[in-house]
């Protein structure tokens, strides 16, 4: 292996062992994360605007998104790569998802931290990360910049 390889992976196991000693410091684990996305996905189901959504779009499917919830969100929290799917992608053309799902889905999530979080530094990290994704996807999903800023609008 080169130099450059050999750097390479060095600065990404680095990154890979900071993450987890952050994780680490505020209580969160792979067992955290599973159950984070258990409670949650089960709250979403439950929800009377976003159930209908995501369950129109995984009928039949539900055990194979946990899983790859779960693997993403160990990924982002752990830095460990083991996610390796394209959530914009994912997310075009899912039936009557809206802007305006978006902040549901962070109150829920919020709220979903409220009752299983081990500290308030463990859902501010999750929260932020949280609200992260949802700007990125409601931008890519949504935003066109043609029509949205006001600057680019003609008289």
């Amino acid at each position: 292996m080169s130099n450059e390889l050999q750097g390479r992976a060095a600065h990404v196991a680095a990154i890979r062992e900071r993450a987890e000693a952050d994780m680490k410091a505020i209580g969160i684990d792979e067992a955290f994360v599973s159950k984070l996305v258990d409670t949650f996905y089960g709250r979403v189901l439950e929800h009377p605007e976003l159930g209908p959504v995501f369950d129109a779009r995984l009928s039949g499917r539900w055990p194979e998104h946990m899983e790859r919830m779960k693997s993403f969100w160990s990924s982002v929290a752990f830095r460990s790569g083991a996610y390796g799917g394209k959530p914009v992608q994912a997310h075009v053309g899912v039936a009557n998802l809206t802007p305006e799902l978006f902040p549901k889905w962070l109150a829920l999530f919020s709220a979903t931290l409220d009752d299983i979080a081990p500290n308030p530094e463990a859902k501010a990290w999750f929260m932020a990360t949280a609200e992260r994704i949802a700007r990125s996807l409601t931008l890519s999903l949504f935003y066109n910049p043609a029509i949205d800023d006001p600057s680019l609008k003609r008289a």
